[in-house]
């Protein structure tokens, strides 16, 4: 960032508690990507920018640079997803949200991602769509994004457009036929229709992607793929995860 100050608008991924009233902050912006942010004095009653530096939290940010750190001077809150801080279960999943963007975001350009992200916290809090689908779209879109999109859109084996008995082998990212299997890799069954809903996640316009719908079972072997397919290709686990499935109802 140049020197003087800058207005951007960002989410906050990450707090960290630093000296005694201080944060740094792990902000997603359109313009800048990822970026680290001191807000000096978050942690004092009444600051100004207490609110704007929680995480999960959309604001409007006035920053500055100061030697090689960037500095929070203002912020105006834009939104605060009450209804998912209001749902302990959906502020941990929404939380894996926050921890999966960071890991895969740097510097530069984040224009796809931070609607992504916002657009899915609108749908847990506002919409009330099913976790379990904002979850799985969120997985597949933002890995596309990141340059893991798999290969979806028939049989990478035998060329079928319509594969058949389709499976998605997570570690090579592509779709196949049942019966085109072949050595290596870690295939998971699919049905027609998660198919079609992970090709629906992949490929449709921003706006259109919790436009569709899958009966519980085929919903629930699209999470198992999708969640499957993030940790093959990231190769690492998410504490948020593990603690968002730690605390889910058992009929979940």
């Amino acid at each position: 960032m140049q020197t003087g100050k800058l207005v951007t608008s960002g989410i906050v991924l990450r707090e960290t508690e630093t000296k005694e009233t201080d944060k740094i902050l792990t902000v997603l912006t359109p313009d800048l990507g990822k970026i680290a942010v001191i807000a000096r004095g978050a942690r004092r009653k009444n600051s100004r920018i207490a609110a704007a530096s929680q995480l999960l939290t959309y604001s409007e940010l006035t920053l500055y640079q100061r030697n090689n750190w960037c500095m929070l001077d203002e912020a105006s809150t834009r939104e605060l997803f009450d209804g998912v801080r209001q749902d302990f279960v959906l502020l941990s999943l929404a939380s894996y949200f926050a921890e999966l963007t960071e890991s895969l975001t740097d510097e530069g350009e984040a224009r796809e991602v931070l609607p992504l992200l916002l657009n899915a916290l609108y749908a847990l809090g506002t919409l009330k769509k099913d976790p379990v689908q904002v979850k799985a779209a969120f997985e597949l879109r933002l890995l596309a994004l990141s340059g893991f999109e798999p290969l979806a859109d028939g049989c990478a084996v035998c060329g079928c457009p319509e594969p058949e008995a389709p499976m998605l082998d997570v570690v090579r990212g592509i779709v196949h036929c049942g019966q085109c299997k072949e050595p290596g890799g870690l295939s998971l069954p699919l049905t027609n229709g998660a198919l079609a809903a992970m090709q629906h996640i992949l490929y449709c316009p921003p706006k259109k992607l919790y436009s569709f719908a899958l009966d519980a079972p085929q919903m629930r072997i699209l999470g198992h793929a999708a969640e499957a397919f993030m940790a093959a290709q990231l190769e690492r686990s998410f504490r948020t995860l593990d603690y968002y499935k730690a605390i889910l109802p058992d009929d979940l």
